[in-house]
């Protein structure tokens, strides 16, 4: 998480509510956008000097909007620079695919329907950033950064294609069995 907060502070300053919308616009696959969790990374980013923040006044309400400061910058760059490495591809929520024998057919149908509706949502929402990010005109100097902001947000919108496919798929040999 901190090192997406440093990243999205790079691109502009903002606040924990702007931080946390921006997270649950595209970056929620990688990691947990809850308000405690970017809460107790920002007050850690901050006590190790990487943010820092000015306080102003909007509508009567007082705000603190972070920005990144130059070691900040280091780190995050010394962080972005370094190997992908390989994640596990753990899903927990696979143990409940893994039990559903052990649950009636119809809840099985029912539970499998909401997890497609569920990803049909996501792939909507990644759908509309790509289609916003393939019309964004940005200068030449920032045109590398929307490249590959881009290229996560097409990646998790075909992981997502994938997995409506493939439930449903699971979920048409279901409903043929059952003919």
């Amino acid at each position: 998480m901190d090192n997406i907060i440093l990243g999205l502070l790079l691109l502009s300053s903002r606040t924990i509510y702007q931080l946390r919308e921006r997270i649950d616009k595209g970056l929620n696959m990688m990691y947990s956008s809850s308000m405690g969790s970017i809460q107790a990374a920002v007050k850690k980013l901050f006590h190790c000097g990487y943010i820092q923040y000015e306080e102003a006044v909007e509508n009567g309400k007082y705000k603190k909007i972070y920005s990144i400061t130059d070691s900040g910058k280091q780190k995050f760059i010394e962080w972005v620079s370094t190997p992908i490495g390989i994640q596990s591809s753990k899903n927990p929520e696979l143990a409940k695919l893994y039990f559903m024998g052990f649950s009636a057919k119809e809840t099985r149908e029912t539970r499998l329907q909401e997890y497609i509706s569920h990803l049909e949502e996501q792939y909507t929402v990644l759908n509309a950033i790509c289609e916003e990010a393939e019309n964004v005109n940005v200068p030449d100097k920032h045109r590398d950064i929307l490249r590959y902001q881009f290229a996560a947000a097409q990646y998790g919108k075909d992981f997502m294609k994938f997995n409506i496919e493939w439930y449903q798929k699971l979920l048409d040999e279901m409903r043929n069995e059952k003919q």
